[in-house]
């Protein structure tokens, strides 16, 4: 009796075991999402951005913008400036995102038309942004403990296997429901977004075109943004980019918004 007791824990525990192994492997949804705001991307960053608007009838409004990205420790400050159509040239925008928990990003955006820096308040940030399909708040980097993640399933999009991750905001006001996310389980990249309305309604979803491994990094160089409710689409083209270049701290301040490009 002693040996089959021994015998059928054995087959029991190897019956057990590629479960263990699965749970052991799986990182936890929270894990995911934090893989996915730590994913290195440079000291620094310095490309040329092509934003398209795209209405329902097809019809294309195009803005050329030269961009900047640098970390600071484990805080990213990131400035863009708008050199053409000629209505938008010489708008700048500021973002700064900290890694400390439960401290909002600080963004400000110069109009030259007004000579004026205005900081973008908490109550603006479900604005968009320069008539695009991205919230000033999308544009920024939402800290992982903000939302509560559950992990709905595993599948495969695009030729990539992907964790598919809800996101449910602690904070009641928000601006969105919920999110959805189909991260690629070895790059770390979202690759498709679904944002809900208040109403958890579809209102948009962001999908990643391009990607590609520069100097070591993963970086998006081509995302689109859809908005089903009012069939508008943003595209956001990065060309040119230029990574871990030595951009001086003092890049990403007021002043040189105001300034411009020399």
């Amino acid at each position: 009796m002693k040996s089959i007791k021994i015998n059928s824990l054995t087959m029991f525990l190897l019956f057990l075991s590629p479960a263990l192994m699965l749970a052991q492997t799986t990182p936890t949804a929270l894990e995911i999402i934090q893989n996915v705001y730590n994913r290195p991307t440079g000291e620094d960053q310095a490309g040329e951005l092509t934003m398209t608007l795209i209405n329902s009838r097809g019809d294309q409004r195009v803005r050329e913008i030269k961009q900047y990205v640098k970390e600071f420790g484990k805080d990213e400050k990131k400035i863009m400036y708008f050199i053409a159509p000629a209505d938008v040239r010489n708008t700048s925008f500021m973002n700064w995102s900290y890694d400390e928990a439960g401290r909002d990003d600080d963004q400000w955006i110069y109009l030259p038309a007004l000579k004026k820096v205005k900081r973008i308040s908490s109550d603006s940030k479900s604005d968009y942004f320069m008539g695009s399909d991205f919230t000033y708040d999308d544009l920024g980097d939402r800290h992982p403990t903000a939302d509560t993640h559950k992990i709905l399933r595993q599948e495969n999009l695009d030729g990539e296997e992907c964790y598919v991750v809800e996101s449910i905001p602690k904070e009641k006001e928000y601006m969105y429901s919920r999110t959805v996310t189909w991260i690629i389980k070895d790059k770390w990249i979202g690759l498709k977004k679904e944002f809900y309305d208040e109403d958890e309604e579809l209102l948009k979803t962001l999908t990643v075109k391009k990607f590609d491994k520069i100097k070591g990094y993963w970086i998006i160089l081509h995302s689109r943004m859809h908005n089903v409710q009012k069939d508008h689409t943003t595209d956001m083209d990065l060309a040119n980019l230029k990574v871990d270049i030595g951009i001086p701290d003092n890049e990403f301040t007021e002043r040189m918004m105001k300034r411009g490009l020399r």
